[in-house]
């Protein structure tokens, strides 16, 4: 590990902020889904918006020198019209200025999925308008922070928030519809061009890159129709954001697929000029687990993602008719209660994949693992993270000894926050926070794990090759 490595912590504005409706931020698609639907929601969330300073300064004396957050859009633009909330504006300035005063560098996520409801109301990433409200969105970021943030991202996890909202429907809108996932994802793919457009133009400092749930797909056996099963769920998964952004082509094959049975008339050669054109100088990948495939056999597609942990493991299930089903409850696997298998090979191969295909420099922008704990303890003895965070550490290492420029590795997360559909139950955070004594905040074993091996400069990590 070279001595500018970023090691660090990741968060997102709706998870950890609260102060759901304070200085002027209007409410976004989250906030107006969870309040309709009576959910659990993030209006409090761990509160980072009065506590910031406190989480900072933790990360420092964590040996942390990088905090990995986003911006929100609701706080920072009050309406359609694009006018500019300076409440907002000042408090992402102070983020940036008390991770100047400890020495953090920030790297910093211009959309993690809370699209303003004034913009869903529209349609929501249905709506070509919300790709160019998304450019002059970006480019406020970059005219106020532009002095303060070396390394941007356009957008988190496109196939996360697209599919589950528009396919899945377990995500706002809550849509199941294909021909309208089609239609976002594509939108989204326009905004990040649009977006990376804005960067460019305006000749900032810094790179700017996309952050993308990743997920390398190893297929259960080498027959050709695992092969073609393989290529289409790399498509659904990966290529359709990896692809477009880094190489400014979206998988033809995937187009050929989708254009036999959807409408795809809405894609006009000057969106693909323009994402052609604005490819991203950098890759996040957020790093969970793989995605083991076999072929299709039969039935309808079924998407159903585990938002409950224990209660519901093992009903998860992924089935794209005529693509590909996923084999998801392998006895010689170790799963997590919510149904993700843990394994750290996938992401020493898929780092070497990635890199072999786009040369460009990674950062692991998420890496982590959900469990349900008692925050009441003085210390949460969290060797299970500890031992997660090693071995996919180790895999880094030995994707980078084989020369992958990978350039940064953040913990998902900072801190305990509130985690979409699974609340505040399902805990990622190096440091506690307990939810029903004040928020208060105490470090996890896991925490001085990580400062002593930042300390070490990764010397401590148990290595083995995968």
């Amino acid at each position: 590990m070279n001595h500018d490595f970023l090691w660090g912590g990741a968060t997102a504005s709706y998870q950890c902020e609260g102060a759901w409706k304070e200085d002027d931020k209007v409410k976004s698609m989250w906030d107006h889904y969870l309040h309709e639907e009576n959910l659990e929601n993030g209006d409090i969330a761990s509160d980072h918006y009065h506590r910031y300073e406190e989480d900072i300064r933790m990360m420092a004396e964590g040996g942390q020198n990088s905090y990995r957050f986003s911006l929100s859009w609701p706080r920072i633009i009050k309406n359609k019209e694009g006018d500019v909330n300076e409440k907002g504006i000042e408090f992402y300035h102070k983020i940036l200025d008390t991770c100047k005063k400890y020495g953090i560098e920030p790297f910093v996520t211009i959309y993690h999925w809370d699209l303003p409801q004034y913009w869903e109301e529209t349609g929501g990433w249905l709506n070509e308008e919300v790709c160019y409200a998304y450019q002059h969105y970006a480019k406020v970021c970059f005219d106020n922070f532009k002095d303060k943030i070396t390394h941007w991202v356009t957008f988190n996890e496109p196939k996360w928030f697209i599919c589950s909202g528009y396919l899945i429907g377990n995500y706002p809108p809550a849509h199941q519809n294909p021909q309208e996932t089609i239609k976002a994802a594509f939108h989204v793919m326009y905004a990040n061009a649009l977006g990376v457009k804005a960067f460019r133009e305006g000749n900032y400092p810094g790179n700017i890159g996309i952050v993308h749930s990743f997920t390398p797909v190893n297929g259960i056996d080498d027959t050709v129709e695992t092969k073609i099963a393989m290529r289409y769920a790399d498509n659904y998964c990966n290529n359709w954001i990896l692809d477009t952004a880094a190489k400014g082509e979206i998988p033809i094959d995937l187009l050929t697929a989708l254009s036999k049975i959807y409408d795809i008339s809405f894609i006009k050669p000057k969106h693909l000029k323009t994402i052609k054109e604005n490819t991203v100088d950098f890759l996040g990948l957020n790093y969970y687990s793989r995605t083991l495939v076999k072929p299709y056999t039969e039935g309808e597609t079924v998407l159903i993602v585990n938002h409950k942990g224990k209660e519901s493991k093992g009903e998860s299930k992924v089935i794209l008719k005529g693509w590909f089903e996923q084999v998801l409850h392998d006895p010689n696997r170790t799963y997590t209660e919510w149904d993700t298998e843990i394994y750290p090979k996938g992401l020493q191969e898929g780092l070497i994949e990635v890199y072999q295909r786009y040369h460009l420099p990674i950062y692991i922008t998420e890496n982590g693992v959900g469990v349900q704990e008692d925050v009441s303890v003085d210390q949460v003895q969290d060797d299970y993270r500890i031992a997660f965070m090693n071995d996919h550490i180790n895999a880094i290492m030995n994707a980078m000894d084989e020369g992958v420029d990978v350039k940064g590795y953040y913990a998902w997360s900072s801190f305990d926050l509130y985690s979409w559909k699974n609340g505040c139950k399902k805990r990622y955070g190096l440091v506690a926070v307990d939810f029903e004594d004040n928020l208060k905040r105490k470090p996890k074993k896991s925490y001085y794990w990580y400062k002593e091996m930042i300390q070490n400069n990764g010397k401590t990590i148990k290595r083995e090759k995968y």
